[in-house]
């Protein structure tokens, strides 16, 4: 249940409105009217957020919300003002304030912002557990495995965590990169200070630099307000930038300077900020191939790699798989109002024999499925969707039809509520794309390369990936260049 405290001496209508937009049972909202009445309740039951308007009866929301970040910087604090004059709420945002509002309250405006906010208030505090075997309890952020490759990634996490140097995750897409930046986090000297993450590849380039940096007001187009960037917002905590190989080039010199300096200036702005953030950078990219590549920067991809944590894929983790179904499957029995107990021998055979190229979000997907339309309480092979029984090498040319299906595979992975469409398109126009241009070459890696426009090593690895035999055209095996 997500607790949101709101402080405000005259509450009877924005009270109205919070518990319109979060309402019970799934959220309880609370009221304070006093700034001491909202930090008793803060110190009794801290809240996942809070809303905190800028002028109350016994002192300053700037005051309160000092007081609030002294007894846990992690609440995320959503300052509330009847003035559009918002140079304090600006400068609680400067401070580390999640963000601001203004009075009457916008209702969408509402949701989005708390929303974000409850989700921000999640990771810092959902565990992230490393756990070799099956964590007693049901754990939702936990780290569940003890295949070599994994107690090597716990063997990291614990070597870095007390370190603060930036940390590189790298992996395939659902492989659970965020969790161990999470645990890196929550291990690490700033586990008390904000925890804040942003997808480089989910905003737009042009957004992209101020949701980093900020920007002022008049900036550009739109720019109707000061905005305060996640490296100010974030000061003194960690800062996750997950896809950062998917950062636009223009954009890794303003990275480089803040790693190298902890200086920056919001977009717009002359003024130069001092910011104190650890990072921590993610990525399913070979950055060093993309960097040798020009598309990025090599001096960034050694600031950002100082210590970088490999996490393998669910296909070469060995036995894990039945130790992280039985993990699934009891946390969805409870997500899900089910109360399967066990797995039969030939359903885990089923899932041995797949390949997983969506690694644990794929598997999560498929459990959720099986457990959807499973009846009794254990899991059946006919209860499981359909699966490969194993990867196809895929030869030569691909028909014209498969072709023109790209289209089709989209809005098939749009209708299906995908959350990893972005890297699925790409592999489904790789799969096609890659064959074409082998068969034009004749198999000749070295000028499939240079006409790809990437490193030999990276059309290698994506062939290797997708499972495609490059063939000349008179049918004999590629075996040099």
């Amino acid at each position: 249940m997500a607790h949101v405290l709101l402080i405000d001496d005259d509450p009877d209508l924005i009270a109205e409105q919070v518990r319109h937009a979060f309402p019970a049972p799934g959220h309880r909202v609370e009221v304070a009217r006093t700034g001491a009445a909202g930090l008793d309740r803060v110190r009794d039951a801290p809240p996942d957020v809070v809303l905190l308007d800028l002028r109350l009866p016994d002192r300053t929301g700037l005051e309160v919300y000092e007081e609030i970040r002294a007894v846990d910087a992690r609440i995320p604090v959503v300052f509330v003002t009847l003035s559009k004059n918002a140079d304090a709420a600006i400068e609680a945002m400067k401070r580390g304030a999640f963000d601001y509002l203004f009075k009457p309250l916008n209702p969408a405006q509402l949701r989005s912002v708390v929303g974000e906010a409850l989700e921000v208030a999640r990771r810092m505090r959902e565990p992230a557990v490393l756990a070799e075997t099956l964590p007693e309890e049901d754990v939702s952020g936990a780290i569940v495995g003890a295949c070599p490759a994994m107690r090597e990634v716990y063997k990291a996490i614990g070597r870095v965590a007390a370190q603060d140097v930036p940390v590189l995750v790298t992996g395939e897409s659902g492989t659970g990169k965020e969790l161990v930046a999470r645990a890196i986090y929550q291990h690490g000297r700033r586990s008390r200070a904000p925890f804040l993450a942003l997808n480089c590849a989910a905003i737009p380039e042009n957004l992209l630099e101020s949701e980093l940096f900020g920007h002022e007001k008049g900036a550009f187009t739109g720019a109707d307000r000061r905005r305060i960037g996640k490296f100010e917002q974030c000061s003194g905590g960690t800062l996750f930038l997950d896809e950062i190989g998917d950062m636009p080039l223009a954009l890794q010199s303003k990275m480089l300077r803040v790693l190298q300096e902890q200086t920056f200036e919001r977009v717009g702005g002359g003024e130069t900020i001092k910011t104190d953030v650890r990072i921590i950078s993610a990525t399913h990219r070979d950055l060093k191939a993309v960097a040798a590549d020009g598309r990025f920067r090599s001096d960034l991809y050694y600031r950002l790699g100082v210590f970088t944590i490999q996490l393998p894929a669910l296909r070469e983790r060995g036995d894990d798989l039945p130790v992280l179904v039985q993990h699934f499957v009891r946390r969805f029995n409870r997500e899900l109002g089910r109360d399967v107990r066990d797995v039969s021998a030939e359903a885990l055979d089923r899932l041995r024999a797949y390949s997983w190229p969506g690694n644990l979000r794929e598997l999560q997907s498929v459990l959720k499925q099986a457990l959807l339309g499973a009846a009794g309480s254990v899991l059946l092979p006919a209860m499981l969707p359909e699966l490969a029984t194993g990867p196809e090498p895929v030869v030569g040319i691909v028909p014209p039809a498969e072709r023109s299906g790209l289209e089709d595979f989209i809005r098939g992975r749009l209708a299906e509520g995908t959350e990893t469409l972005h890297d699925d398109a790409h592999r489904e126009l790789d799969r096609v794309l890659l064959p074409l241009v082998m068969e034009h070459t004749r198999g000749n890696q070295l000028q499939a390369a240079k006409i790809l426009g990437v490193a030999r090593q990276t059309l290698r690895r994506r062939l290797r990936e997708l499972h495609i035999t490059p063939r000349f055209t008179d049918g004999s095996e590629e075996d040099s260049d």
